[in-house]
């Protein structure tokens, strides 16, 4: 450490007056001053001593009584609060809703640190700067979908005139390469804009050691102490795994797919989640055989009359379903790329045992919250100890008043990353801009990029029935044919069109669903008609676009308490 300390004592945080110290709004304290020194550099830690004790350090000296060395650096458990911080904000989570509100923050010349690191899976996987979405969720999911639905389009192509081989094949690891050369270019993106930003980021592990500090720690080990005046946690989640003989030997999860070197072959999906529907649903649409174990419903959460549809469409479509089913063990046949696993599982609802062989099998069975390691318990951050999600209030501050928390790590709250981007942006403005507005988590619109794509927003019927009782909801419902399918003759009435209205506020809509062809374009703008409060008699009143899907919306007229027939023919 180049100076040698004798004698050295830790100093208590205490009282002392004279001397404030530049802190957040909530709870300012006073510090002692005086005998109250700090030495430090932020990239080693030293002892906290009085100046008597530093021998042999002339450096260590000068710059103790110049006043430079103000920053707490001690990794022997005993905490002091600095008198000044590293950083206004260090956001701990480079995903979309961490690197948004840091981002912001820069706006307003905010001292700004980001740090992400992204834990290798069970078979030593790991990413870039962005977090899940733009690796392993959102943007590669709905780019293989993409593949998914242009080898459909191929097959309608033919009823169109296009003529070319009877046999066309799909390249997995051309398509992977394609989307992981665009994932590392938005990668790059984030780290340039964070530079331009003047965002220091760092590729580390960040961890809670004590208030106000971080440690943070590479890939190599090194660590390094941080302070700030505030926090931000934007941890995000991570698959869960079943916990069962070979489930992390020999089974890959979202984590691992979209940049697996090799086509996965015969598919085992275990689990019912978007995810997993998702999942299975581009893995078949480019031409694998795949299987979907669920153990009890579909797209829990979601409105079940749609996620039954769903269910539907994909089997007659070549998927394969097994209910009520869990797996038990999973063991390797065969090495390769793929190998060949046994799966064994067994009855939910017995003691029936089935076994099956397949090439991959996929674990989409839910996600756990990147709480439990990060030292909020050395800080006094409350989480639910049964899901590791952390309550905050309708800020976003946790209970700690210096600590904001977004995104999908948020008890009680939507699992969407524009939810977290927006979010984290107005929480930023609040804090450094002195704006009011908070996040809306209300009428959020989202879609499932199944092969019949699913988009919501607003209540479930379920949801609508529970809250407002079913004499004081008006469902209004149609199946409908995209014009696109008519011609090469396929899903006849597989689309549908469904709007909740609550018939005591002038049935105004209270819940949106659409199955079928680009339904997040149409769920959009219908979840913007939602903020405003539209009724059903304004929908009535907007004249449809023809020949589109979205027009559905502007003539529904039968209603599921009538029991009339939604089936649509013609144009």
């Amino acid at each position: 450490m180049g100076s040698v300390l004798r004698k050295s004592k830790a100093v208590q945080q205490a009282p002392c007056p004279g001397t404030a110290r530049r802190g957040p709004a909530e709870g300012t304290q006073k510090l002692q001053e005086g005998q109250c020194h700090v030495t430090a550099e932020s990239s080693q830690p030293f002892g906290f001593v009085q100046e008597e004790q530093i021998e042999e350090d002339e450096k260590t000296l000068k710059a103790h009584k110049e006043g430079s060395l103000q920053k707490q650096r001690e990794m022997n458990g005993h905490t002091v609060v600095p008198h000044s911080y590293d950083y206004d904000l260090i956001v701990i989570g480079g995903g979309s809703g961490g690197l948004a509100a840091a981002k912001e923050a820069a706006k307003y010349e905010k001292k700004v640190m980001v740090l992400d690191f992204v834990t290798p899976t069970p078979l030593g996987n790991s990413w870039g700067l962005g977090g899940t979405c733009v690796n392993v969720g959102c943007i590669p999911k709905k780019l293989m979908h993409q593949a998914a639905l242009l080898g459909q389009a191929l097959q309608d192509s033919r009823k169109f005139g296009w003529q070319f081989p009877e046999e066309v094949k799909h390249n997995w690891m051309t398509m992977t390469e394609s989307v992981q050369n665009y994932i590392g270019s938005l990668n790059w993106g984030y780290r340039v804009a964070l530079r331009e930003k003047k965002v220091t980021y760092e590729n580390a592990y960040g961890e809670f050691v004590g208030p106000h500090t971080v440690k943070a720690t590479n890939k190599r080990g090194v660590e390094k102490l941080y302070t700030a005046e505030r926090f931000l946690i934007a941890t995000g989640e991570r698959p869960r795994y079943l916990g069962i003989p070979g489930d992390k030997e020999y089974c890959i999860s979202s984590d691992d797919l979209f940049s697996l070197p090799y086509c996965p072959g015969k598919t085992l999906v275990v689990g019912a989640s978007y995810v997993a529907l998702e999942c299975a649903g581009f893995l078949a649409g480019v031409g694998l055989d795949v299987t979907v174990m669920v153990r009890s419903i579909l797209l829990r959460g979601f409105d079940q009359d749609i996620a039954n549809k769903i269910g539907e469409y994909m089997e007659e479509h070549g998927i394969n379903f097994i209910r009520e089913f869990v797996p038990i063990k999973v063991e390797q046949i065969k090495e390769g790329t793929p190998g060949i696993l046994k799966v064994t599982s067994k009855s939910t609802k017995g003691n029936e045992i089935i076994e099956g062989e397949y090439n991959t099998v996929l674990l989409a069975i839910g996600r756990d919250a990147c709480t439990r390691k990060i030292g909020l318990d050395k800080v006094g951050v409350i989480i639910n100890e049964k899901t590791g999600k952390i309550p905050v209030n309708d800020k976003e501050q946790t209970n700690v008043p210096y600590i904001y928390a977004i995104g999908d790590i948020l008890q009680d709250k939507l699992e969407l990353t524009p939810v977290a981007i927006q979010a984290g942006r107005l929480l930023v403005r609040r804090l450094y801009a002195g704006a009011t507005t908070k996040c809306d988590y209300v009428n959020v619109p989202t879609t499932v990029f199944t092969p019949l794509e699913y988009g919501a927003c607003g209540y479930s019927e379920e949801a609508a029935v529970e809250k407002f009782g079913e004499e004081n909801i008006e469902v209004y419902h149609s199946h409908f044919w995209p014009l696109e399918w008519t011609v090469p003759s396929r899903d006849n009435n597989k689309c549908y069109a469904k709007i909740i209205c609550n018939i005591q506020d002038s049935e105004r809509v209270i819940g949106f669903h659409v199955l079928g062809p680009n339904a997040g374009e149409v769920t959009q703008g219908f979840a913007a008609a939602m903020k405003c409060g539209i009724t059903k008699e304004q929908l009535d009143s907007t004249i449809g676009i023809h020949p589109v899907c979205a027009e559905i919306f502007t003539t529904l007229t039968v209603t599921k308490r009538s029991g009339e027939n939604t089936l649509l023919s013609g144009c």
